[in-house]
């Protein structure tokens, strides 16, 4: 004996309607904002984008582009006062970085593990100068320098771009150390290992990816840095910055152009770098555990 399936019951067409996906006035692309989206990134692009340009122009011309060219680079190249600032910066970024790091890893283990209310109005210090304007420190920078009756060199650059990158490090680094697991360090201790150990075995390598990525942008915005670099350096040598103001203000040159094209190029790939490094460390650290090592 067979059985007749009973007809299944027409769906209406308001409930088919109803179970489409819509593309109503919540489904349409925002026009405005992307037209606006994309003139912000025109305005903020397109000058860089020219200066890149125009560092490869065959012809001494700031307007028109006559074919391209290394002229310009290889002026930058047989520069001898551009060549002595470039080294000059180098010098200041590694320097800070390295200071900054230095401090800024004790100063995140500080503010983590300290408890009290001194180490919460810590924590409110050390954010000051991520709000204060650039021209403020470097003014007084600049003042403190004099008043101490210190003459303006390379070592006040290094000390004033110290100052001014350890809460980049510590802002970096803090948010790190309180995601690491205390009872690590405390294992570490029960097995016979120092205080000061269990953080150089323990703690420092949890942390070297953060340590190394701001440490390259450390020395990315040290090397950029021009408001605090002027108002604290001295007559020569002169941070690569400073020396490219100094010579815009009796007109601009091509071979500015070639040097801030390479300065922008040296920026990004520090950066990337920098937020490469810790996807980087991820994933070792993922194969590690995958192969038991």
């Amino acid at each position: 004996m067979t059985l007749l399936r009973a007809p299944s019951p027409a769906v209406p067409e308001r409930t088919a309607a109803k179970a489409r996906p819509r593309r109503g006035r919540a489904g349409r692309r925002p026009r405005v904002l992307i037209a606006i989206t994309a003139l912000f990134f025109a305005l903020l692009y397109l000058p860089i984008a020219v200066v890149g340009l125009f560092s490869f122009n065959s012809q001494k011309s700031l307007t028109v582009f006559d074919g391209f060219s290394l002229r310009w680079y290889r002026a930058f190249a047989h520069d001898d006062l551009l060549l002595s600032s470039l080294g000059t910066s180098l010098r200041i970024s590694l320097v800070a970085m390295a200071g900054s790091v230095l401090l800024g890893v004790a100063l995140a283990l500080g503010l983590v593990r300290c408890r009290t209310r001194l180490g919460s109005l810590a924590g409110l210090i050390m954010l000051v100068p991520l709000i204060t304007p650039e021209i403020v420190t470097g003014v007084a920078s600049m003042l403190l320098f004099k008043g101490l009756g210190v003459p303006l060199s390379t070592g006040t650059v290094m000390l004033a771009e110290i100052t001014f990158s350890i809460s980049y490090v510590t802002v970096i680094l803090r948010s790190r150390v309180a995601a690491l697991n205390p009872e690590v360090e405390e294992a570490a201790m029960d097995l016979g290992a120092t205080r000061w150990q269990a953080v150089r075995l323990v703690t420092l390598p949890a942390l070297l990816p953060a340590v190394l990525a701001s440490a390259v942008l450390i020395f990315a915005l040290v090397f950029d840095d021009f408001v605090l670099a002027y108002f604290t350096t001295g007559v020569d040598p002169q941070p690569l910055s400073v020396r490219i103001y100094s010579a815009i203000r009796f007109g601009v040159q091509p071979t500015i152009n070639a040097v801030g094209t390479l300065m922008l190029a040296g920026s990004i790939a520090l950066i990337a770098l920098a937020l490469f490094i810790p996807r980087l460390f991820g994933r070792r650290g993922g194969l590690d555990l995958l192969s038991g090592k």
